[in-house]
């Protein structure tokens, strides 16, 4: 079936049911549940499989995990999000009633990118789920057998509100030219912006999760021993290869060496026996390995240096595209390494002079989609927050805002437009209906002409004083 046909299906399954009940939406999200747990396993399998190496404990940890807690409070929070909210009304309309419903879209579209194919495709499936839609999920080339599972397990109970639509970019572009009514994407700037160009063409409104520079802000009084492993964690998890991992550190210039020499002793307890640890991700295929590799290579040619936090025997690791935690210090500006989005783990170190510099740097550049602070300084903190702007902030962590069920994730400017997660992806799918509604007595036929009677001048002259 052609995605057109798809589309036409969807939406004539959702003309056949435009307001699910409450009933039907909780059905729908505990099936997803249940299929999610029944296929844990070969999940697992085809995650690993289409990576070459990944560690099934971090699948089940980063993807498994919290798209199962996620349908939790879903499930947890729908009945109190349908209740229609109501709002004040002035008295001059009285006796009158104003309430917002959340009316379902109708059918959304949904790219979901390579990096946690299970994640980034469920956590928006489910919201769009509980806000009674229709969805069609694109999935990533790069993830075939993950793909494969995902289908597999869609269909076996969710045939009546979800569909998946696999294959290249060209694909991507006529899923993204779609008349869908929502579009969310998640993926890279350069991309967010021709499916946003897509999209204008039939005025479908888009969330779009990007990316970009994510900085981790070391203030003077940061503890590197307490909190070294918190932002190890952020840069390591799937070998750095994700949105929000931090993209170069920030740390007081007379700290440097005490941070790498932090750094590269956390990595060993993390990751012992590199070479062959199996909790450590390989780059997803030989196109973004490659594109690392030159990142590093421009790096150091032009004069920084790279401290390692760990070895391997240089055509081992090209073969199984494992790529120790590589710290540098001493990059230029100019570097692409600097300027793009990594993805990856390498992971930049620049000094700064005093705090004001470092703010100063944050906020020349482009927002960034996180921003992670280790002070235990309340004033540092407070500072930060309100003279910076990031999608999401983490203060004395990494990552782990993303995983907060009742937090709202999403970018700003470059970094993404809208946000989901919490009652904001409820509503992000939803559509906020105002409703005023009368009885059989109205005043409002008190301003109805002929505007010459006295009682509506009296009247009028009131309500302009």
């Amino acid at each position: 079936m052609s995605i057109e046909s798809l589309f036409q299906q969807h939406q004539q399954q959702f003309n056949a049911e435009p307001y699910p009940s409450l009933a039907t939406r909780k059905q729908r999200l505990q099936r997803l549940a249940e299929l999610l747990q029944q296929y844990n396993t070969a999940l697992q399998q085809a995650v690993a499989s289409d990576f070459g190496q990944r560690s099934r404990v971090e699948t089940q940890l980063l993807e498994v995990a919290p798209s199962l807690q996620g349908i939790k409070y879903q499930l947890s929070q729908l009945k109190g999000w349908l209740k229609p909210q109501r709002r004040a009304v002035h008295y001059t309309f009285a006796p009158a009633k104003n309430f917002v419903l959340a009316q379902p879209l109708g059918v959304v579209g949904i790219i979901v990118p390579w990096n946690y194919p299970i994640f980034l495709a469920l956590s928006p499936l489910m919201a769009a789920l509980s806000a009674g839609n229709q969805v069609m999920l694109k999935l990533s080339e790069f993830t075939p057998a993950t793909n494969a599972v995902l289908a597999e397990m869609l269909a076996e109970g969710l045939t009546d509100c979800v569909s998946v639509v696999q294959g290249d970019a060209g694909v991507a572009a006529d899923f993204a030219a779609l008349p869908f009514d929502h579009l969310l994407f998640t993926g890279s700037t350069g991309v967010g912006r021709k499916v946003m160009q897509a999209a204008a063409a039939n005025l479908t409104p888009v969330t779009l999760e990007l990316g970009g520079k994510s900085p981790a802000l070391l203030a003077a009084d940061t503890d590197l021993a307490h909190f070294s492993q918190r932002l190890l964690f952020g840069k390591t998890a799937n070998a750095g290869q994700t949105c929000v991992a931090p993209d170069y550190v920030l740390v007081p210039k007379a700290r440097i060496t005490a941070l790498i020499n932090q750094l590269q002793a956390d990595f060993a307890k993390l990751y012992p026996d590199f070479a062959t640890n199996p909790d450590y991700s390989a780059v997803i295929n030989t196109q973004h390995y490659q594109r690392l590799q030159q990142l590093l290579s421009e790096a150091l040619s032009k004069g920084a240096t790279a401290y390692p936090c760990a070895v391997m025997v240089s055509e081992q690791q090209q073969q199984q595209r494992r790529i120790p935690l590589t710290l540098l210090v001493d990059v230029p500006e100019e570097c692409q390494i600097l300027q793009q989005e990594i993805f990856g783990p390498l992971l930049p170190i620049i000094g700064y002079d005093s705090f004001e510099q470092a703010l100063d740097y944050i906020k020349s550049r482009p927002r960034p989609l996180a921003l992670y602070l280790f002070s235990e300084d309340k004033r540092l903190q407070q500072r930060v927050l309100t003279q910076t702007h990031a999608g999401g902030v983490c203060i004395n962590d990494t990552l782990l805002h993303v995983a907060q069920e009742d937090l709202p994730f999403g970018g700003i400017g470059p970094s993404g437009l809208g946000n989901y997660h919490g009652p904001e992806g409820f509503w992000r799918f939803s559509h906020a209906k105002a409703v005023h509604q009368k009885g059989r007595f109205s005043s409002s036929i008190l301003i109805y002409p002929p505007f010459n009677r006295p009682l509506f001048k009296a009247l009028l002259k009131w309500l302009i004083r």
